[in-house]
């Protein structure tokens, strides 16, 4: 252990020492609570909101609210927290992050800080993996929310925006991030203000937060619209790129990048009749070429997407889930559509984009709580501003987690799996295997067939039994295959319920978990091994990896391969040391730390377009809301007019021609810009005159159709031309983070250039959003079309 390790597991000790203290508080009134009548306990809610309204706070309140809250778990549910959960609770309340072992009951841990936030009346929000997981928290506290006189909601995929606004009307909802961060997207591209579903993001509790925060925050939340219809040129590209040879392209499979070699450029010219295919007029075949070359070079069949009824869908690469109804963007998912020759799906324009770091950041107070987070502790602080507290065991952890077993060759790796699975089996001990990648996970299975061995198998094309498979991993003679961590957040227990399987298999050594090689995150393989050894139960884990393992192969370099060939093999013609454990190791947190930069990189875009964001929902919401936009609009017209006045009047000579022909165009009808003695006025003044003229065309415009009908055209139009441009701009905003990256060739920061980019455009979305208005907002043409 290093000594900034000793110095983080100190800092928790001091924390947990103070947090029990607290817990002691609130194990000091339980016998007082226990007295209460079922009608005063659940009065107590009552008390509590009124006490807030005096004055009081949620933190003077927590003693008190955690008491009652466990108190009516008890009562309800027959289960009560371990001092150990309230601690996770306070943590939760406090905004920070909860590391708890598998199997510490986190579902219960959020009880009591989701009763205390709910008390402000603003909401809370209860962030889960999927559909089911929501579904099924929410089942298991909601008698305990309503026995407290609170209504618990669920927001999942489907239901109508009544029945959505509904679910975030309720006191505590759970749900999805993607479903959430999707509300706050489609929220602001509303019509009408009673049409949002979503209330203020006050407090939220993530579950898993390290999955949501950082394996899925490299990928925004995109809302896309049907674009352009599909063309030839995916068809035509997908041709092109299966004529080319190795000499043909660069491949570097460390850098996930692929691209064209001179022979590759003749070749698309021949192929295409072109002369040159870099001329800006070939751009768009140099795109869907390189996006073709992408797909079949660098995207693999049933590791990073699989096909399924015609379709392409994307595999979660942390998961192992389809993940259903997301597509890759700028024509990728086209070009694979192409290349499995299934039918290709219109392209999709960007109309709304947010990432999770941005989205989660506007609440007001966000905690979250997993099994693993301390080893990315200076991301959750660096990116939310979150600590990680490890909270205690119940029960001391009991498992076995055995030293790897390291082979020269993958062949050799799997079939020294098959035998530890065959030898464990035998004695009817249960298995958990974990493989990486749905091909993984199969090539797997076909060998456990081939020796006859019943097994489970999840993966992505196999989710919708997901909980029910897992939850059966943990009973006598069953052997699980399991992508990544498919089925996270469902507990395994022992026996999974029956008393006397139970006991059996405590005494084969409980649940063994094998990973098939190490993944790109520690923190991933300590999930896999944390799915054993839960509640103080027995438990063995032990990870299989190769020499030609992914991580080591592209990540650990020749040092490793070296080390490996150096030491001899052990009866099992497996080589373990280690140097070479902790050379693996090091392999891992060099990923870790470049997918941490990758992160970063995606949340420094984001940032930039997140203010133009900020700004543009604000206007829309001022809209919504009823605001007055004469002043609005009076100063939009004073900036149109300033501009014009600085290029045609403030010249040498005047050119009052120009002016008026473009105010004209503009937004005010011909004839009002009668100035005598223009050429006696300053700019100044000649600007000011023009304004009070520019006041006097929409004040002429109320007294003919009323000053009511006036305020609802200036909204409608507003929120249209806004709304019109936005689109138009977050899609060429898209389309220019995607082609950012070239100029970093040239030695320049892509980041910096395309902030500088960005702000030319956002002015340049502000000239087009004014003009646009005033020309409509200034029209006297009131002819329904």
């Amino acid at each position: 252990m290093s000594v900034i390790d000793s110095f983080l597991n100190r800092q928790d000790e001091i924390e947990i020492k103070k947090l029990n203290k607290i817990v002691d508080q609130i194990e000091a009134l339980e016998s007082e609570i226990q007295t209460l009548s079922d009608l005063d306990l659940s009065n107590k809610t009552k008390e509590f909101r009124d006490r807030l309204d005096k004055g009081e706070t949620l933190d003077d309140l927590l003693v008190e609210a955690f008491a009652v809250a466990r108190e009516a778990t008890k009562r309800v549910l027959g289960m009560r927290q371990y001092r150990v959960q309230l601690i996770g609770g306070i943590v939760l309340h406090q905004g920070k992050i909860a590391e708890m072992k598998t199997g510490e009951g986190k579902t219960l841990v959020a009880v009591a800080p989701c009763y205390l936030n709910a008390l402000s009346s603003k909401g809370v929000h209860v962030i889960t993996v999927n559909d089911y997981l929501a579904d099924r928290d929410a089942d298991t506290v909601r008698p305990v929310f309503e026995f407290l006189g609170m209504t618990v909601g669920t927001i999942i995929a489907g239901q109508t925006p009544n029945i959505r606004q509904e679910k975030y009307r309720c006191d505590v909802s759970y749900g999805t991030n993607s479903e959430f961060g999707f509300d706050y997207l489609r929220d602001n591209m509303v019509k009408d203000l009673r049409q949002k579903v979503q209330r203020e993001l006050n407090y939220c509790i993530i579950d898993e937060v390290d999955s949501i925060l950082i394996d899925e925050a490299r990928t925004p939340l995109i809302i896309s619209g049907e674009g352009e219809a599909i063309n030839e040129l995916y068809y035509r590209a997908d041709d092109f790129v299966r004529t080319l040879v190795e000499e043909d392209y660069d491949l570097d499979e460390k850098e996930h990048t692929v691209s064209f070699t001179e022979s590759g450029f003749k070749k698309a010219e021949k192929f295409f009749g072109i002369r040159t295919i870099t001329n800006v007029n070939n751009m768009f075949i140099y795109h869907h070429i390189n996006q073709a070359l992408a797909a079949h070079k660098l995207m693999h069949i049933d590791d990073d997407y699989v096909v399924k009824d015609d379709e392409v869908f994307i595999v979660d690469e942390f998961t192992g889930r389809i993940m259903d109804g997301r597509r890759f963007s700028d024509g990728l998912h086209q070009a694979l559509e192409a290349k499995e020759k299934v039918t290709i799906q219109s392209d999709n324009k960007t109309m709304a984009t947010v990432t999770y770091q941005n989205f989660f950041r506007m609440y007001d107070k966000m905690s979250g709580m997993t099994g693993t987070a301390k080893t990315e502790e200076d991301e959750f602080e660096q990116t939310y501003h979150m600590n990680v507290v490890q909270i205690p065991t119940n029960r001391p952890v009991i498992r076995g987690d055995l030293n790897d077993r390291v082979y020269t060759t993958e062949k050799e790796k799997f079939t020294a799996v098959v035998e530890e699975i065959a030898k464990i089996h035998e004695k009817g001990q249960p298995i958990l295997v974990g493989t990486a990648t749905v091909e993984k996970s199969e090539i797997l299975s076909r060998m456990l067939k081939e020796r006859g061995l019943d097994h489970e198998i999840l993966n992505a094309k196999e989710n919708k039994k997901e909980a029910e498979i897992v939850a059966k991993a943990g009973t006598l003679n069953s052997i699980t295959i399991a992508t990544n961590m498919a089925g996270r957040g469902t507990d395994i227990k022992l026996g999974n319920g029956d008393k006397e399987m139970e006991e059996k298999v405590r005494q084969l050594g409980g649940l063994y978990v094998l990973g098939t090689e190490r993944h790109e995150s520690r923190r991933i393989d300590n999930q896999l091994r944390g799915r054993s050894g839960r509640q103080g139960d027995p438990g063995t884990s032990r990870f299989f990896v190769s020499l030609e393992d992914e991580i080591i192969k592209l990540y650990g370099g020749a040092a490793i391969k070296k080390l490996g060939k150096k030491l001899k093999p052990d009866p099992h013609g497996a080589i373990s040391s280690k140097a070479l454990t902790r050379a693996i190791e090091n392999a891992q947190k060099g990923i870790e730390g470049k997918n941490f930069e990758q992160r970063k990189d995606v949340l420094k875009y984001d940032n930039v377009i997140d203010k133009q964001r900020k700004v543009v929902y604000g206007e829309r919401d001022n809209v919504l809301k009823g605001v007055d936009l004469k002043e609005t609009i009076l100063q939009m017209a004073r900036i149109v007019i300033d501009e014009n006045v600085a290029k045609y009047i403030d010249t040498k000579p005047r050119n009052y021609f120009k002016f008026y022909r473009t105010m004209y165009n503009q937004f005010m009808p011909e004839g009002t810009l009668l100035i005598p003695d223009a050429n006696a006025l300053t700019s100044k003044e000649f600007a000011d005159t023009v304004y009070s003229i520019a006041e006097r065309v929409l004040d002429m415009k109320a007294m003919l159709i009323g000053e009511q009908e006036v305020a609802r055209q200036r909204e409608e139009v507003l929120l249209e031309v806004v709304d019109n441009y936005w689109v138009d701009h977050i899609d060429l905003m898209d389309q220019m983070r995607q082609s950012v990256g070239l100029v970093s060739v040239a030695q320049k920061d892509p980041v910096k250039e395309y902030t500088m980019e960005a702000y030319h455009m956002f002015n340049e979305l502000n000239r087009k959003i004014r003009l646009e208005t005033l020309k409509f907002v200034f029209s006297f043409d009131n002819e329904e079309d």
